[in-house]
């Protein structure tokens, strides 16, 4: 796909009409262009935006875009990002202009939404034994001398159903592909041991359909993680390739892929992968870490490598949930109108951070989030908290991954309110 139709596609988005489909967006926006609507740059707070609504920082955005940028170019890391975090075709884009190599998704339509918005390198990180699948990969393959696709392998068995669908594609080059190394006994995919491994490259090697250019893996799930244990599981991986390239695996390749990050243990990715000795080939030292994006107020705040690493800089949370306060009936409770249709809630609740009164914020002191209904937050006060119905809570999340996919247009707000631009997202 040529730049210019790429640049026109993500142009289009501009062009889409603002109605019912998105949701805290002013009503008297309906019939406007997203692009119109952005160019009157209205206030989040007195521009006609309804509660719930989430909005994304575009000072922290741009900074954590920044520092990620920094990171992986300091350490000489190539960097695939996982877009399924966000899927906003925009910040894909932000990212390639930023330096990344190209991203990380997990399920073909995923992969499809890159590729209409002209993501010309993707990663897939899971395995791929789905025929339709497989056959539209092919044939974007065919399409598209440019694209370059690559997916995980963990068994035999899958690498012979890949093999079945792609022989009866018209395709014209092999899919690459990289074999995962499971994080350990009871992790999640990936092969358990380096004989699994063994053999599921073998496997591959017997095919035409299919070409071996690496190994790779998600030390997330490392059990009972922490330094020691990630970096011995992360230098099992790099050992893998060291061996696959002494026993001339990698011989038809002009690059030899070893990948992996999340975003919890990056630094540990970057200590081991530094420790790669010269292959065969050069080596792309593939980073997938993707959470760093809007970063966040819980799981991620206090896993962030920048904890560990202070002197590496710090990522800012770039999401802010702004719902109003409909009841009042205690002092020691309140209910807001934003639930689990609207926030993130599967590793940590949102945090209430702020409260805004004609005009004013000021620190929500007393005030705790202790639960979600579907429309509804659950507001503990104590005798400090100055609440009332009519307030607006803004509250900090946790977890990115399920925040991005319960809005479908986000504002993009300046520090004074001023909404500068709107993310579409498509999960």
């Amino acid at each position: 796909m040529g730049a210019d139709t790429a640049a026109a596609r993500l142009a289009a988005l501009a062009a889409d009409r603002v109605d019912h489909r998105f949701k805290g967006l002013p009503p008297d926006a309906e019939g406007l262009t997203v692009g119109e609507l952005t160019a009157q740059r209205r206030n989040l707070f007195t521009g006609g935006f309804t509660t719930p609504v989430l909005a994304l920082s575009a000072e922290r955005l741009t900074h954590n875009l920044a520092l990620m940028e920094t990171y992986t170019t300091r350490h000489g890391l190539a960097f695939a990002p996982h877009g399924k975090t966000s899927m906003a075709p925009q910040l894909f884009r932000q990212q390639i202009e930023r330096g990344a190599w190209g991203i990380t998704l997990a399920v073909p339509h995923q992969v499809r939404v890159a590729r209409e918005f002209g993501i010309q390198r993707v990663f897939l990180a899971n395995e791929l034994v789905d025929a339709a699948a497989l056959t539209w990969i092919a044939a974007e393959l065919k399409a598209d001398a440019d694209f370059h696709f690559i997916c995980y392998v963990d068994s035999v068995r899958g690498v012979e159903l890949m093999d079945a669908a792609l022989r009866g594609t018209a395709t014209t080059r092999p899919v690459d592909v990289v074999v995962e190394l499971a994080a350990g006994a009871g992790a999640r995919t990936g092969a358990r041991t380096e004989a699994e491994c063994v053999a599921v490259a073998d496997a591959v090697a017997a095919t035409t359909t299919l070409r071996l250019v690496g190994v790779a893996g998600y030390e997330g799930e490392v059990p009972k993680a922490d330094p020691e244990r990630v970096h011995a599981w992360l230098r099992r991986l790099t050992t893998l390739a060291v061996d696959f390239d002494k026993a001339g695996r990698f011989a038809q390749v002009a690059e030899i892929v070893v990948s992996a990050g999340g975003s919890a243990w990056f630094d540990a990715v970057a200590d081991v992968f530094a420790e790669i000795p010269e292959l065969s080939s050069p080596v792309l030292k593939l980073l997938r870490s993707g959470a760093y994006v809007s970063h966040d107020v819980g799981h991620y705040r206090r896993v962030t490598p920048f904890n560990r690493v202070p002197e590496e800089g710090a990522l800012h949370p770039a999401f802010r949930l702004w719902a109003q306060v409909v009841s009042r009936p205690s002092p020691e409770q309140a209910f807001v109108n934003a639930g689990k249709r609207d926030a993130a809630y599967d590793l940590d609740l949102p945090e209430a951070q702020v409260v805004r009164r004609d005009g004013a914020e000021r620190p929500a002191t007393g005030v705790t989030v202790t639960g979600l209904s579907d429309q509804h937050g659950w507001l503990e006060t104590t005798p400090e908290a100055d609440l009332q119905v009519g307030d607006w809570v803004g509250m900090g999340l946790s977890h990115p991954c399920t925040s991005f996919d319960k809005w479908e247009l986000i504002p993009v707000v300046e520090g004074d309110g001023t909404v500068v631009d709107y993310v579409r997202t498509f999960f």
